[in-house]
């Protein structure tokens, strides 16, 4: 649990400089699509950009030691809660006021953790069904369709749908991580981490730079949850401690729903970037 706070902490420092970065770069004419692999390279030349990808990297190593030790549905939630970080790094490093409510929502998230760490057993231990890594594999490969539809929808659709391809996108990653044992070639699950993993990153940085951001990342923040915590449990064989089922659900309810009251902070504050 600690190295999944720690992936929080990453993931949700990293967020305020790659959101900076990614709007700092303009959109080309003409690509108002809902992916743009262009922008994606664009924006690794800022150095922000870049310092981002290196506290992901690390953040992600955290992840797997995490998701070895403890079930899904805790890591999901703690790497939801790297929202609350990014409020709290945005309110001190970049001067962003946070109202009454959403320090509350940052105290919240922390409750939540604590209730789920309480209430957590080990990892299950079983593989799932057979078709669960091809599923991956099809799941990640529809996240690149969605982003390719997201470019027709409205702004507002287009964000959501975003923000929920590269959720699942990081949902995938989650899971695949948990059925992949050693290196091994033959197993899909491998290319559905990798392909879940790039799609989700390329989806996230276009809705950093055009859209709702705050529309976006709530739709990550339930894409990279809900569904992942679902499938540990159903088919993974994660549990709870005896008799804490119920601490465990309402943990992981309120950690959600204190992360979705942060969801603007997925968004660099307005004047950030000439500073």
């Amino acid at each position: 649990m600690i190295c999944a706070l720690g992936s929080a902490v990453c993931y949700g420092t990293a967020t305020v400089l790659q959101a900076v970065a990614a709007r700092a770069v303009p959109a080309e004419a003409g690509s108002d699509a809902g992916v743009d692999p262009a922008l994606l390279l664009r924006a690794v030349r800022q150095w922000r950009y870049m310092a981002g990808l290196g506290l992901d990297g690390l953040g992600f190593v955290l992840q797997i030691v995490a998701l070895r030790a403890v079930p899904i549905y805790a890591v999901g939630a703690a790497l939801a809660a790297s929202l609350a970080v990014t409020a709290v790094v945005a309110a001190r490093v970049l001067a962003v006021r946070l109202s009454g409510a959403e320090w509350a929502a940052v105290g919240v998230v922390c409750a939540g953790l604590a209730m789920l760490g309480l209430a957590s057993g080990e990892e299950g231990h079983e593989d799932g069904p057979a078709a669960l890594p091809w599923a991956l594999l099809g799941v990640a490969a529809a996240i690149l369709l969605a982003g390719a539809v997201a470019g027709r929808l409205p702004g507002r659709a287009r964000a959501l749908v975003l923000g929920l391809g590269a959720g699942c996108g990081f949902g995938v990653v989650e899971v695949a991580v948990r059925l992949i044992d050693s290196i091994d070639f033959a197993n899909p699950a491998l290319y559905a981490l990798l392909l879940g993993g790039g799609a989700a990153f390329l989806l996230l940085t276009s809705a950093l730079q055009r859209g709702s951001v705050t529309t976006a990342t709530a739709g990550m923040v339930l894409g990279e949850t809900i569904g992942p915590a679902l499938v540990g449990v159903v088919w993974l064989g994660d549990h709870t401690r005896a008799g804490l089922g119920w601490l465990a659900v309402g943990g992981f309810a309120v950690a959600v729903a204190g992360a979705l009251t942060l969801t603007r902070f997925g968004e660099a504050p307005t004047g950030v970037d000439a500073a």
